[in-house]
């Protein structure tokens, strides 16, 4: 937790100071070397980090490396240096030099900004090309805040790090072809699922269709997903408010909140959350129609559900914030009216 709070307090001191930091110098006592003191290493002692390493390249004598974190006096991670405006797709080819000429397993490029750690899983003593770590520290996931754990002084172990890089870096990939087909299905993930539902032949037109089926399902399916995790928040935080409730609020309301409303509101804040933090995303109840309001604010509606009576409705709201009802067969027809949903969030002046 302490070193989450630590790289928490780093990318917040960036995202003030970044715009007055011009040079790759000032990038380096701005920006990283603090990371490399919430690693655990003294900056200040010349036998944990070194400055302007020296790595020998053949015939080139005298090259350095900005820095080197030493351990029982040799180098296990070597740090290149860049300034934070720079993108680090040209700079690998540098390091790789001084990994290859280094007794390290491991190397960091960094501008500050991105990390990006590489090893050598594919050939010993020979660099990767991709990394097998890479983070924006001013965007850190509970995961690479995990992974960045390792590398802290009191629990660096070079072979469980090679253990878990390998999974790591293939992942990293995975993660990436997912997240590429799931935006723009390609031809052969899209045969994928068709084959197994569709019995006809697959001409371009039964293609088209199912590439936009294949789409469409994996938002639905993200939806639930996000749905599901925000049920058991939003059930226990339910359940506090009615056990706080003074013993005089009248048990025989005529207002009863059903589990189909608080799904259609669930599903309401797993796209409006795009926009939106879900706390700002409240739910009112009433006899007529059940609200979801912005800030808990009646003058700032998002949209209203109509679920109890013989026909279900959802109620969108219009430039002149006018609600237009429009029908539906199920809550999970709110899918459906996505684009309306995060159009409404627009109307208002949301910070």
């Amino acid at each position: 937790m302490e070193l989450a709070n630590q790289l928490k307090s780093l990318a917040d001191k960036i995202n003030q100071l970044r715009d007055k930091i011009e040079t790759e110098e000032s990038t380096k006592h701005a920006f990283v070397l603090p990371f490399i003191n919430i690693l655990g290493y003294d900056t200040f002692n010349p036998t944990e980090v070194v400055p302007e390493f020296t790595a020998d390249l053949g015939l080139k004598k005298g090259e350095k490396v900005d820095y080197a974190i030493i351990q029982n006096d040799e180098p296990i991670l070597i740090i290149e240096c860049k300034n934070w405006k720079e993108s680090l797709s040209v700079h690998g080819s540098q390091l790789f030099r001084y990994f290859h000429v280094s007794k390290t397993r491991f190397a960091l490029l960094t501008n500050g900004i991105t990390y990006q750690f590489f090893t050598d899983l594919d050939e010993k003593n020979k660099m990767d090309q991709k990394p097998f770590l890479e983070f924006d520290i001013t965007n850190l996931k509970d995961n690479a805040i995990h992974e960045i754990t390792k590398f802290h002084k009191s629990n660096f172990d070079v072979n469980k790090i090679l253990d878990n890089a390998s999974s790591l870096k293939f992942i990293k990939e995975i993660r990436k072809l997912i997240d590429a087909e799931i935006n723009t299905p390609s031809p052969e993930f899209v045969k994928l699922f068709a084959n197994k539902v569709y019995n006809g032949r697959l001409t371009e037109k039964v293609m088209e269709e199912f590439t936009e089926l294949v789409q469409k399902a994996f938002g639905q399916l993200i939806g639930e997903k996000i749905n599901d995790r925000l049920n058991a928040a939003i059930n226990k935080e339910a359940q506090k408010q009615l056990e706080d409730l003074p013993e005089t609020i009248d048990d025989e309301s005529k207002i009863n909140t059903t589990e189909e409303e608080l799904e259609g509101f669930r599903i309401v804040v797993a796209i409006l959350r795009r926009k939106l933090p879900t706390s700002r995303i409240v739910y009112r109840d009433t006899q007529s129609y059940f609200g979801i309001l912005l800030d808990d604010n009646n003058r700032k509606p998002l949209c209203r559900l109509h679920l109890n009576g013989g026909k279900k409705y959802i109620g969108l709201f219009n430039d002149n914030k006018t609600e237009v009802r429009q029908a539906i067969n199920s809550v999970d027809d709110i899918y459906s009216f996505e684009k309306q949903l995060l159009e409404t969030v627009e109307l208002y002046d949301v910070d």
